[in-house]
Order: C-alpha cells, then sequence, then structure tokens
C-alpha cells in the first residue's frame, strides 16, 4: 500500500528520496512527504495529493541534507490530510518517522503518553509511534555496545501490537536510520557508498540491484559506512545480499500510453517466460524445480486448497476448474482473508496453494501461516523473488513476468491462469493423463504466447467497441465453466479502473437473479465459446435481448450466432480449453482499459486503490 523510500550517502538526499517516490506511485497514495537532516533540524516537508505536489512543495525547502526518509500515504486512521501525511515528528522534535501498517493498540499507547506530556496534531496512529519512540530515547541513557537511538527503536516496538515497516530519524544521530519490520515489506539496497531502503525494489533498482531483504523481527541501523542487523531481541543477523535481476528499464513506459497498456501487450513475452524451461524433454509434462515434492508426495495428496485475494483468487478459480477436469483430484478455494478466521475443518492429507502477485499480500501471508500452524505444506505461485511469502512458503513457482507497475493486474494474473494449466497437467500426469494427451497439452500451452498475439490484434476493434459503451455505468460479466472467473476478472478491472459497477455470474445463473437488472442502460458482456454448452449460452443471451438489453459477445473462431444476437462480437482463436481461459482474457484488460480512458479515468493510479494490499 504506502511507500517508503530512505537515504543515507553523499549526495542531497531530496533528490533521490523524490525520484523513489516517483517510482512508487502505482501503489496507490493520497499524500505524500519527506523529512530530511540538514542544519541541526528535521526539516519536514507534505503535501496533500500526487508526488509532483510535494516535488514543488520541497523545492521551496531548498533541501541540502544527505539523509532523509520520505513516504506516499494510503489513509488508514484518520482522514486525507497534511497533519496526517508522513512523516510524523515527535512532539519533542527529536524523532522523524515513516510507517506503513497499523498499529493496534495506539490508542493505549497515547493514553500512556499524554499525562508525560507528550503532544498529538494528527489522528494516526504513526504519530503514536513517533512520540513512543522519542519517550525511550529521551529516558534511555547510552548503553555500551549499544545506540541509543537503535534502543529506543527496539523497546517501543516491544509494546508495539499490529503491522509495520518503519523509517526512523533522529535528530541528534546525523546520517543514521533505523528501519524495522513486521509484516510490512521492506528492502535494503546497498549501493556504492550509499544505502537506500524502500518498501519496493522499484524505488532502489536505479541506483543499486545489490539487496538485503529485511525479515519479521529485524531491525536495521544504517550509518554513512556501514550497516548492522539485528532483531528486536538484540540478537546480531547476518546479512544475505541478493542480486535484483531486472534493470530500471523494465519498469519504464516505452512509449506506451500506461503501465497498464504496456503490461497488456507484455503478455505475449511474459507467458514465454512463464513456462520457459518448465517442460520435460519427452514434452508429455510439466515440471516444477522450487515445489521440494516428488511424484510419491503428489500421489498421496487427496485435495488441493487454493488461496488468494482479488484478481489471485480468480486464478485460483481457473486452477480449481483445471485441476478436478484433467487431474480428477478434489479441489478447494477460499479467500485468503476469511480462511485464516474461520477455522475451516481440516481433515485428510491436502495440499496448498497461495497465490500472490507481491509475495506480500498481508490476507494470503496470514493464510499461509494459518495453515502452516496446523501442520500442514504451503507452496506458492509468486513474481517477487525475495518476498515474504516467497520465503516463508514450503516451496513455490516463480512466474517470471517482470515487475508489473499497474494497479490493475494484466500480465501477473494470465500467467497465474498458465501456471493453474500446468500445475493441472503436472498433477493429471502422475495420476491418469496418458504420454499423447500429456503430449497434446504440453503442445495447446506452448501455443499460448501467439494466440495471445492474436487476440490482442483486435485492439483497435475493442478500442471502437468501449468508445461506443463508455457512457453505461453497469455492465454484467458472464461466462460458464473456467470462464466464469474470467466473467468475474473482467468486471473487478472495469470496477477498478474506470469505476463503473460491473458484476461477473455463472451465465446460467443470470435468470436466478440478476436478470432483473437486465434494461437498455445494463450492458452484458457474454463469453461464448465453441464447445457443448455454446448453445446454453446463447440461450442466456437471447433472454438478455429480449428484455432490451445490449450484447457484447467473445466468441472463438468458427462461431456462429444467430443475426441481431449481439450488438458487438469480439473473435478471439479457437484454442485448447487449458488456454481458453488465457486468451479470453485478453479482451476484457482491453475493454476495460479503453473504456477507462474514454472516461478520462487515471489508469495507473486508480481511486483508493493500491497495487500490494499490506494491510489488513
Amino acid at each position: 500500500m504506502c511507500g517508503i523510500v530512505g537515504y543515507v550517502g553523499s549526495q542531497k538526499a531530496s533528490t533521490i528520496l523524490l525520484e523513489g517516490l516517483k517510482r512508487l506511485e502505482y501503489r496507490g497514495y493520497d499524500s505524500a512527504g519527506l523529512a530530511v537532516q540538514q542544519n541541526g533540524r528535521l526539516e519536514l516537508a507534505r503535501k496533500v495529493g500526487r508526488v509532483e505536489n510535494l516535488v514543488k512543495e520541497a523545492a521551496k525547502h531548498r533541501f541540502t541534507g544527505t539523509t532523509g526518509i520520505c513516504h506516499t500515504r494510503w489513509a488508514t486512521h484518520g482522514g486525507v490530510t497534511e497533519a496526517n501525511a508522513h512523516p510524523h515528528l515527535s512532539s519533542d522534535g527529536k524523532i522523524a518517522l515513516v510507517h506503513n501498517g497499523v498499529i493496534e493498540n495506539y490508542a493505549a499507547i497515547k493514553k500512556f503518553l499524554l499525562p508525560k506530556g507528550y503532544a498529538f496534531k494528527s489522528e494516526t496512529d504513526t504519530e503514536v509511534l513517533s512520540n513512543l519512540i522519542a519517550y525511550h530515547y529521551a529516558k534511555e541513557p547510552t548503553i555500551a555496545g549499544q545506540s541509543r537511538f537503535l534502543e529506543s527503536v527496539r523497546k517501543a516496538l516491544r509494546h508495539v501490537e499490529g503491522t509495520y515497516g518503519i523509517a526512523v530519524l533522529c535528530l541528534d544521530c546525523t546520517g543514521e536510520i533505523v528501519a524495522a519490520r513486521k509484516g510490512s515489506p521492506l528492502i535494503l539496497g546497498v549501493g556504492d557508498k550509499e544505502y537506500i531502503l524502500a518498501s519496493d525494489v522499484s524505488a532502489l533498482v536505479s541506483r543499486t540491484q545489490n539487496v538485503v531483504y529485511l525479515k519479521d523481527g529485524e531491525v536495521v541501523h544504517v550509518t554513512p559506512k556501514q550497516f548492522f542487523i539485528s532483531t528486536l531481541d538484540q540478537e546480531d543477523v547476518s546479512p544475505v545480499v541478493d542480486q535484483v535481476t531486472w534493470t530500471i528499464d523494465a519498469a519504464e513506459m516505452n512509449g506506451y500510453a500506461h503501465f497498464m497498456e504496456k503490461e497488456i501487450f507484455e503478455q505475449p513475452a511474459a507467458l514465454e517466460n512463464s513456462m520457459r524451461g518448465r517442460f520435460s524433454e519427452d514434452g508429455s509434462t510439466a515440471k516444477f524445480g522450487g515445489l521440494n515434492l516428488g511424484p510419491v508426495d503428489f500421489r498421496q495428496i487427496d485435495r488441493f486448497v487454493f488461496l488468494g485475494c482479488g484478481t489471485a483468487w480468480h486464478s485460483c478459480l481457473v486452477a480449481e476448474h483445471l485441476i478436478e477436469r484433467f487431474a480428477r483430484v478434489p479441489v478447494e478455494v477460499d479467500y485468503a482473508s476469511e480462511f485464516r478466521y474461520r477455522n475451516a475443518p481440516l481433515s485428510g492429507n491436502p495440499l496448498f496453494f497461495v497465490m500472490s502477485q507481491s509475495g506480500e499480500t498481508i490476507d494470503t501471508l496470514g493464510a499461509l501461516r494459518e495453515a502452516q500452524r496446523k501442520g500442514y505444506k504451503v507452496l506458492a505461485v509468486n513474481n517477487t523473488v525475495g518476498s515474504t511469502i516467497a520465503r516463508e512458503a514450503d516451496g513455490g513457482i516463480y512466474q517470471h513476468v517482470g515487475p508489473e507497475i499497474g494497479v490493475a493486474s494484466t500480465k501477473a494474473f494470465t500467467s497465474q491462469l498458465l501456471i493453474g494449466a500446468m500445475l493441472a497437467l503436472h498433477v493429471a500426469r502422475m495420476r491418469d493423463m496418458s504420454f499423447a494427451d500429456g503430449v497434446e497439452f504440453v503442445s495447446a500451452l506452448k501455443k499460448a504466447p501467439d494466440l495471445v498475439r492474436e487476440a490482442l490484434k483486435q485492439a483497435g476493434h475493442i478500442k471502437a467497441v468501449a468508445k461506443r459503451f463508455s457512457k453505461y455505468n453497469d455492465m454484467l460479466f458472464l461466462g460458464r465453466l473456467s470462464l466464469f472467473p474470467i466473467a468475474l476478472e473482467g468486471a473487478l478491472k472495469l470496477k477498478e479502473i474506470s469505476y463503473i459497477h460491473a458484476e461477473g455470474y455463472p451465465a446460467a445463473e443470470m435468470k436466478h437473479g440478476p436478470i432483473a437488472l437486465i434494461n437498455e442502460q445494463c450492458p452484458s458482456v457474454f463469453f461464448a465459446p465453441q464447445g457443448e454448452i455454446f448453445n446454453k449460452v446463447v440461450s442466456s443471451m437471447q433472454e438478455v435481448k429480449a428484455r432490451k438489453g445490449l450484447v457484447i459477445a467473445i466468441i472463438t473462431e468458427g462461431c456462429e450466432l444467430p443475426p441481431g444476437l449481439a450488438d458487438e462480437v469480439i473473435t478471439i482463436p479457437d484454442c485448447h480449453e487449458a488456454v481458453l481461459p488465457i486468451v479470453a482474457t485478453i479482451p476484457v484488460q482491453l475493454l476495460s482499459y479503453y473504456i477507462a480512458c474514454e472516461r478520462g479515468c487515471d489508469v495507473d493510479k486508480p481511486r483508493n486503490l493500491a497495487k500490494s494490499v499490506t494491510v489488513e
């Protein structure tokens, strides 16, 4: 959600901090601010709105200091105001703090601090933490072998309930930052005589590709010459320096109008990267190096449980359909946010999969930990090397699609669909699928990138359809079997970036309630591929037309609709049913994107949304 950047080095901190914040704009935010050590003060600049507003404000301050922290806020406690924007300064002026996460017991801490003379200017939980650190700093004498600043942060965090990723400045400690995390990502970039802290790799990769991923419960003390990592209990931690495998060029728009548009058209290459090296030499099955489970283990599994949120949950639903269809193993799909709290009865020998593009989704991470706490193995599908979910899972599959900047997921989603299909094949070949059927399945998957390229050629036609339908404020998306989750995804995309009310349903369920919504002002998007249920979907379309509803039909090549049944037709290549959800996703991504553009929406920064949801 919120974004953090910190800098310690020899260059002007404000320039580097603001550059980092601009690269975090995609995460979602409503205000921004920075604090810099200079002239014996902690000097702050904060503004509501876009980072560009903060850039203008910072120019008035003439920042020259070489150590600082900054933040983009996504409001949780308190409204969108300058007073609530980060960084927050303690009332004694000693401590400046930026924070991602939620301090759940902030009210009790505030009650403790008020009688001790600490004042509060904001409604936030974060200001409470800055004052708590200041309180411990004021009462803590220097301890031999320990930094007073570091120890005051440690002591404060031991009283905190909730989640946090924080970066802290102290007035008395020039050129130093103390940072810590619990449940909210934080990364240290190790540069050339400089260090950059960030909540996301994209904020620091322009300056270094050497990074240390902090773990929950770890605290890092950064000085101009070195850094030290320890735990809240003062145990030293040996840092592991990883290398980021992509460069800043991968996070540039390269001529596209929006990151979302770029990432839609990157999908053929992304799919190729996701499947590269993951088929057996005989071409009959998929193989994964990181599952840490062999054929015997897989044969003993009596069901799969998939967990995800939002778009990832939709990909889990498609995986459910394909695994049950081809591997004949029961699959359950649950919202990660619900699973961890509803105490679902678990028996037998299930295997859990969690899906999260970022690997930091707080609800999915909580569900992973809950399943492991009950003694079950959990595998992860995610796109971010070094993420918390990737580290804590018992094994997993990296998507390898490169950075996804657009808030509305596109290439990460179709990659998850592909990996779900490959998992279905992997398990099916260990059970009842024949060699010949496996070869056919692999051949179909290998065609997916080219089929997506063909579907993308419809962009011009879909843009014209979007222009016609952009004026409507309600829309239904309807599909069956593996395309029902794609209907859900199409509706979600439209909601996310164009703010149109949209709903996804199984096409046959329309007459069980949603048909009441049908009128001339509520268009319906139908998935009607060639196959055994084609005529059933056509019947549902006729029910809509009989009530004067408008119809956009997404059909596969070779389908023939009754004359006049659809107001607009979008044709995609006919393909294997394991690949169909991937190819069918392309038209609804483009339709949502072009409608949002027609309505003048900020596609890459939709209101109220964040790329990675790291707070409950």
